[in-house]
């Protein structure tokens, strides 16, 4: 029975090709680039596998490992945006709270909907140029619980890590990512809102 759930790269390209592509292009904007990203998936999918367990479809575990080769896109690419350029205090949250745990800088009202900022191309390339400059492993957590929907436990066993630890992992990438995104300037609120 395991047998029959044996993964046929080579239907890969005519089932996913179109849909991978898509959904690269519209995170890079650049048409050779967003090919260049699924002939990337492609292949690590091909070496990987091996690894496969079958715990998500063969869809979903391609759109996992295109999300990650979109963000090492972004960590490559010359003008990666820092978040440490954008803040005063090298670790980044520790600034935002009082010795009581009462808020030292207020977050910014953000005068868009940030659950239809996905639809939004521009707010998408800095999301992802922020989220590249991350720390790796910050990065990585992010994008499991969030992006890939991994369960905390999941994501525990992935990099070994406690349950704690995890949530000030994802605490401090938001923390990071959202003052990046604010100093881009996803934090103007317009007149009379």
């Amino acid at each position: 029975m395991q047998q029959t759930k044996q993964l046929d790269a080579e239907a890969w390209v005519d089932k996913y090709g179109d849909a991978l592509f898509h959904f690269a292009r519209t995170r890079v904007g650049d048409r050779g680039v967003a090919e260049d990203l699924v002939q990337d998936t492609f292949l690590a999918a091909v070496q990987a596998k091996e690894r496969y367990q079958g715990k998500s479809s063969e869809k979903t575990w391609l759109f996992g490992i295109m999300k990650h080769k979109i963000i090492d896109y972004y960590r490559r690419k010359r003008n990666i945006v820092n978040v440490h350029d954008y803040i005063d205090d090298p670790d980044g949250v520790e600034a935002f709270f009082n010795a009581k745990g009462g808020w030292q800088v207020r977050p910014l009202h953000w005068s868009f909907n940030p659950g239809k900022a996905h639809e939004n191309k521009e707010f998408l390339n800095h999301f992802f140029r922020c989220l590249s400059g991350l720390p790796r492993r910050t990065a990585d957590v992010f994008v499991h619980r969030e992006i890939d929907g991994l369960s905390t436990g999941a994501i525990c066993k992935l990099f070994g890590i406690t349950e704690n630890n995890c949530w000030v992992i994802l605490y401090r990438a938001r923390m990071l990512l959202r003052k990046c995104l604010e100093s881009i300037g996803f934090n103007r609120t317009e007149k009379g809102s």
